[in-house]
């Protein structure tokens, strides 16, 4: 096959991420790409440039890990973005006031503070609903798109995307997709019918803990001019050492996703089994509901698991007496860590929408890593103990 030439080669994921799109290298074939730090590009002679300008514009190395990332979610265009958040923010841009948007229950706390503030203000309207159930009732003619994370965060409700597009696309409305817990790893919403895809790339795609990013896919031109405008006017896209250390990372997505996935297994049927336990929430155990629905639309379930213990003193103590893996907000690196979705993630989402989702002081959130699974176990059997007996 002549790789020069096709952006979808015929090759596994694992060898995606290490080959790269070959379409783009630099004058002498490097193998880690260069970081182009460099914030303009001189001109040669009026009217004839290399095809970059400015970096806020368009950056060699920004446009490396597009391409890369566009290649791993079997789409036509990329975007990287200073952050999650970035990202999520240039695509409400792409709304106008009077627009009217379906938005799933259980989203990050991040970006349900920016709908409630910058995009409620900018008159943008939502509508907030358990988007799993279906959404026929909450359609408006003003409706102009359905957000939604699957599994969600934290709580891990699963929705069936491909009858969720059939549904949108009946309707002429786009079908947003946040894909940050199972990366293009396990899981490709395009394929299944989603309009846009979001990342924070921060998480599982650059996975380590030392950079923070965002990145949109889609297939669809006109929408793609349109958020590169948004990029560029706004000053939202990525930095190239920040591209640089999430192309990087990308070389290990699918070794780490595979080896944290069989970790978080292992974990979820050790915590499932613990009298200090009272909840497992972790789609890949066959109980939980999304667990078939998972089997079809994705490779994998992912390295994050939520579970609830029996009072809130119990943990905040486990947050206390943790020492193998860290209390700290995010998810997705190669180090184990533990998160209070209470305190932290989600809490910026309004008390009500909170309780009735689960989100109590009773629930814990983990990002399973890369470390030897019986060295978690361990410690959660040392912290268990620690903190005292069951009841």
């Amino acid at each position: 096959m002549d790789y020069g030439k096709s952006k979808k080669w015929n090759v596994s994921f694992d060898t995606k991420c290490q080959g790269t799109d070959l379409t783009i290298l630099d004058q002498y074939n490097a193998i880690s790409y260069p970081i182009y730090q460099t914030a303009t590009f001189s001109h040669r002679h009026v009217g004839e440039q290399t095809g970059f300008d400015y970096s806020r514009q368009s950056n060699p190395t920004r446009q490396q890990l597009e391409s890369v990332v566009a290649l791993l979610e079997n789409g036509e265009h990329a975007l990287a973005f200073s952050s999650g958040m970035a990202a999520v923010a240039a695509v409400m841009e792409l709304f106008k006031p009077g627009d009217h948007l379906i938005v799933d229950e259980d989203l990050y706390g991040g970006s349900i503070r920016l709908f409630n503030t910058i995009s409620a203000k900018n008159g943008i309207e939502f509508t907030v609903a358990d988007v799993s159930s279906g959404i026929e009732e909450q359609i408006r003619p003003q409706t102009k798109a359905v957000y939604l994370e699957t599994p969600t965060n934290p709580m891990m409700h699963v929705t069936d995307i491909r009858a969720l597009a059939e549904v949108t696309k009946a309707h002429g409305i786009l079908l947003i997709v946040d894909n940050t817990f199972l990366s293009p790893r396990f899981q490709n919403p395009l394929d299944l019918g989603a309009d846009i895809v979001i990342h924070s790339g921060t998480k599982y795609i650059a996975g380590h803990h030392d950079t923070i990013g965002g990145l949109v896919v889609l297939n669809d031109d006109e929408l793609d001019g349109r958020l590169r405008l948004i990029s560029t006017t706004t000053g939202a896209a990525m930095a190239p050492f920040d591209s640089w250390l999430t192309l990087r990372g990308i070389r290990t997505l699918a070794v780490r996703m595979d080896r944290a996935q069989e970790n978080a297994l292992r974990i979820a049927e050790y915590l499932k089994q613990s009298p200090y336990v009272t909840r497992v929430i972790y789609p890949g155990l066959p109980e939980h509901p999304g667990y078939e629905i998972m089997k079809k639309q994705a490779s994998g379930f992912g390295a994050m698991i939520s579970f609830e213990v029996r009072s809130a003193e119990f943990a905040r103590a486990v947050l206390e007496n943790v020492e193998l893996f860290y209390f700290a907000e995010s998810l997705g690196g190669t180090e184990t860590l533990i998160t209070y979705p209470l305190t932290q993630t989600h809490a910026a989402v309004p008390q009500e929408l909170r309780e009735k989702n689960g989100i109590t002081d009773r629930l814990l959130r983990l990002s399973v890593g890369i470390e030897n699974a019986q060295d978690l176990i361990d410690e959660f059997e040392r912290v268990f103990t620690v903190i005292g007996k069951p009841d």
